[in-house]
Order: C-alpha cells, then sequence, then structure tokens
C-alpha cells in the first residue's frame, strides 16, 4: 500500500491479509507466523516421498484454518515436485477425508482407497 498526496491510502492491486506459508526445507517444516506465532506442518523427504509427520498449531491460532493451509500448501508443493504424500500424521489424515478432490491431485502411500457406495 502506498500514501497519495492528499494522504488518503491506496491499494495497487489485490491486498492479501492472509500471512504466507513458507517451505523451511532447512528445518523440514511448512510454517506461518501470525500474531506473533509460529503454526507448522513437519515433513521429511525420501526420494520422491514427502512425509508428513506433523501439524502444530498453537491454541491462540486454533480455529482459523490454519492446520488446513498448512496442509494444501504441502500438498500443493507434492503436486509441483511431483511427490507421493504419506499422511502419517493424524490431522492430515484427517484433512484428507474432508478434502477427497486434494487427495485425487497427487499419489498417496500408506491410506485405504474409500469404499464405493453402493
Amino acid at each position: 500500500m502506498r500514501v497519495q498526496a492528499c494522504g488518503w491510502p491506496c491499494h495497487d492491486g489485490q491486498v492479501n491479509e492472509t500471512p504466507e506459508i513458507v517451505d523451511d526445507v532447512a528445518d523440514s517444516r511448512f510454517v506461518v507466523e501470525e500474531d506473533g506465532q509460529v503454526a507448522e506442518l513437519v515433513y521429511q523427504l525420501d526420494g520422491d516421498r514427502l512425509v508428513l509427520l506433523h501439524t502444530g498449531v498453537p491454541i491462540e491460532l486454533e480455529g482459523r484454518g490454519i492446520g488446513s493451509r498448512l496442509v494444501a500448501a504441502a500438498f500443493d508443493e507434492a503436486e509441483r515436485r511431483g511427490l507421493t504424500v504419506v499422511p502419517l500424521c493424524p490431522f492430515v489424515r484427517d484433512w484428507l477425508k474432508r478434502h477427497p478432490d486434494a487427495a485425487a491431485t497427487v499419489p498417496i502411500a500408506g491410506l485405504k482407497a474409500p469404499r464405493a457406495q453402493s
């Protein structure tokens, strides 16, 4: 945002108030900082597999969809890099049940395929 000569704010383009999720490769985690708190999705790269180990969201940030955004970022990265996702984290497994569309975007190891309803 810049301020015009008259003192009124001028927005150039879309304003995005949502904090960016960063792939902290050195610490093998996706992170986002909001309100001075850090949420993370810890992973391990194992060849062509992205093993999702643990999602941690501070109590102060719960209920804002941050955990879901972290998982979505991991799936976006897996899709971009052609990786198979291994969802060991219980939160990620539950998220996949609620987002089958995301599950269709990348290969997933270690999950039973949903049964067709008759």
